[in-house]
């Protein structure tokens, strides 16, 4: 790899956030790229507004969701050394899981195929039985049978968690620290706020409606039942990259340790399910494979409270990055970087994934009240394109005061309505098309298994609600 080419783009990327910070209220950004042995972080602004400290390039930050590739490797380990079958039932290791089904395979955990409806269950239980609580509490309900569809699940995530302990005997955080961050090199990451405040870590903001400009937020980390899906652990953009890089590496980390086997980190990659709709790429175990064009992506994303990161592996081009904001429109930006990498500096040729509307589509099956956990969907024909109003209710007020903090205190949004761009496949009115072509298709939202003139299921950001 040419550092000069790698220098190249750092300065491009630098040139980005630095704008984007300024227009778009992201008070600090920090990103990395690691290829072929040459490596390069740039920070910039605040990791904090209240305090005015910087977002420096060692600048901890919640993982959020990327802790499922985390938690994912953990899993494989332990069928790396025939602890764990994938495909037994989850019910063999964890007898109480029976409730919710029987049917569930330890492989729908990792690969989000669970059908678990529970994406927005928050129990606050804390300590060394949080995960325990979190298991025997969770919703029976299931939105489809295992294995039938695809669907994001931070609820199978947290129930791998607890199989993890239950066969290891060791807390989840503790079992994190010592079987990847430490054998990874992920020397400045930790599992509590607690450790987090004793070196320089980002803070989460919303933009305050009234003064129009980011407050940190009220809440630092998710309950610690979340902690395998991503409530608590918290790293640093060198972590991201040692960890990409042990998985670019066919399971060895940059310090020459085995973490996974070489054969389980290849089957993390490989398709276990496709839904074959342009805005939910096939899913790996843990990876999300995200295709441009003729490159593949292995990807995942992390929404923390007032944040989000990001980690993508390019095994074609030998190539990991890292980015983290603390601003939920971060995302935004990550999503211009990324194709800046992959168009500018490794010359892949990004093809339009929406090429244009259905002008006549018959919207009628599509029409009705789709549900997941705690959230209703009203989906409504007006003037030939769908209205969605998104609702959220509450179990209980516990549930409601930590979804809130998480959501930076907005539970509610206006009407959203979408334009037909292809059979099933919708777009939110007033965006180009060309917005979809990155990481962004995860905005559209498409429907599916049409029976009888409807369709059962609503596709939004890759989780399904099940018509009522």
């Amino acid at each position: 790899m040419n550092a000069d080419a790698l220098n190249t783009t750092a300065t491009k990327i630098r040139d980005h956030i630095a704008a984007a910070c300024e227009s778009d209220a992201i008070p600090g950004f920090v990103a990395g790229i690691h290829q072929g042995g040459e490596q390069v972080v740039v920070a910039h602004g605040l990791a904090n507004v209240a305090t005015g400290a910087p977002m420096l390039e060692h600048t901890g930050f919640l993982l959020g969701s990327v802790t499922k590739v985390l938690t994912t490797t953990l899993v494989l380990q332990q069928v790396d050394r025939g602890v764990l079958d994938l495909d037994a039932p989850v019910v063999k290791y964890l007898p109480e899981f029976g409730s919710v089904s029987g049917k569930i395979l330890v492989r729908h955990l990792i690969g989000h195929t669970n059908g678990i409806d529970a994406d927005l269950y928050f129990p606050g239980d804390k300590g060394r039985d949080a995960l325990k609580a979190y298991v025997e509490g969770m919703p029976s309900s299931t939105l489809f049978e295992p294995g039938e569809q695809l669907s994001y699940s931070n609820g199978g995530m947290i129930v791998a968690g607890r199989l993890l302990e239950v066969v290891t005997g060791l807390p989840y955080p503790e079992l994190l620290a010592r079987d990847v961050y430490g054998p990874v090199g992920m020397t400045d990451s930790s599992t509590s706020a607690e450790q987090a405040i004793l070196r320089s870590t980002a803070v989460g903001h919303f933009l305050d409606l009234e003064t129009m400009a980011p407050r940190p937020t009220t809440m630092f980390t998710l309950p610690e039942t979340w902690g395998p899906a991503g409530g608590t652990p918290i790293g640093t953009i060198a972590d991201l990259l040692a960890f990409g890089r042990t998985h670019l590496a066919g399971g060895v980390s940059p310090s020459g340790t085995r973490v996974l086997s070489a054969g389980s980190t290849a089957l993390m990659r490989q398709v276990s399910f496709d839904m074959e709709s342009p805005n939910t790429p096939p899913i790996g175990l843990g990876w999300v494979l995200y295709p441009f064009g003729g490159t593949t992506v292995l990807a995942m994303s992390g929404a923390s409270p007032g944040g989000v990161s990001l980690l993508c592996v390019i095994p074609e081009h030998d190539l990991v990055f890292a980015a983290y904001g603390n601003s939920p429109g971060a995302i935004m930006l990550q999503d211009r970087i990324l194709q800046l990498i992959l168009t500018e500096h490794l010359g892949i040729e990004l093809p339009r994934l929406v090429t244009g509307d259905e002008q006549d589509a018959d919207l009628a099956p599509y029409a009705g009240t789709y549900r997941s956990n705690q959230l209703r969907i009203e989906v409504s024909v007006v003037d030939g394109q769908l209205e969605e109003v998104i609702t959220y209710e509450p179990a209980d007020p516990s549930q409601e005061r930590i979804f809130t903090e998480f959501a930076g205190g907005t539970t509610s949004a206006p009407p959203q309505r979408y334009v037909p761009v292809g059979p099933g496949l919708f777009a939110p009115a007033g965006y180009p098309l060309e917005a979809f072509d990155g990481y962004l298709r995860l905005l559209l939202v498409s429907y599916h298994d049409v029976r009888d003139g409807q369709a059962r299921f609503r596709n939004g950001g890759g989780r399904l609600a099940r018509r009522a």
